[in-house]
């Protein structure tokens, strides 16, 4: 149950920082740029060194983890790049805004959310601390996850309508994520390579975001 009393400060953190976006969307710019320093600084303050911690505490394989972080940045990568494929000539291309991209990363950002719900209860399985600091490195995270999930939908020339729901849906993805948690039990070094793969994310989002 302590998963899914923190995952909820996850939901008001995301929907917050969802909120900003909408009251100040004049200046998209500046909150994409906040939104990516932040998202770089979580992953090279928190979840690196945690990923270091936890392959010495626990003697795990540093390959696993690396593997992990390479498919959490290259999966994203290639998924944006294969829907940002179009025919329009090149010399227009600057000038294109495309609504399906900005759902299709609204989306993706609501499935990390899930997977961060997911942290946040295998965390715990592990251990209170190491839920603990999990549940914080979430916390702190998706505040931009919320900011990222409406800037890019406005962005891509979405509305705002469309751009609340899928608000909503990415600040409840950690509740249900870390409620999913309560009726299965993985092993430990499952918690590693998540956030291996969670740091890919954190990366490629962070440098693309700005």
């Amino acid at each position: 149950m302590e998963a899914i009393l923190f995952s909820i400060a996850a939901f008001f953190s995301t929907y917050f920082g969802g909120l900003l976006s909408l009251r100040f969307k004049e200046k998209l710019h500046i909150i994409m740029s906040f939104a990516a320093g932040v998202l770089l600084g979580v992953f090279s303050f928190e979840v690196l060194p945690e990923i270091i911690n936890e392959i010495k505490i626990n003697d795990f394989n540093p390959l696993g983890v690396t593997i992990a972080f390479v498919l959490g940045f290259m999966f994203f990568h290639i998924i944006e790049k294969t829907i940002l494929i179009h025919h329009a000539q090149e010399a227009m291309y600057a000038a294109h805004k495309h609504p399906h991209v900005g759902i299709f990363a609204a989306i993706t950002l609501a499935t990390h959310s899930f997977v961060d719900g997911l942290g946040i209860g295998l965390g715990f399985q592990v251990s209170e601390a190491t839920g603990l600091l999990v549940t914080l490195a979430v916390i702190a995270h998706d505040f931009t996850d919320g900011m990222n999930t409406v800037t890019l939908l406005l962005n891509h020339k979405n509305k705002i309508e469309t751009a609340k729901r899928f608000l909503l849906l990415d600040a409840l993805a950690p509740v249900l994520g870390a409620a999913a948690t309560l009726i299965f039990q993985l092993p430990p070094h499952f918690l590693i390579i998540y956030l291996g793969f969670f740091g890919g994310f954190l990366m490629y989002i962070g440098v693309h975001s700005s």
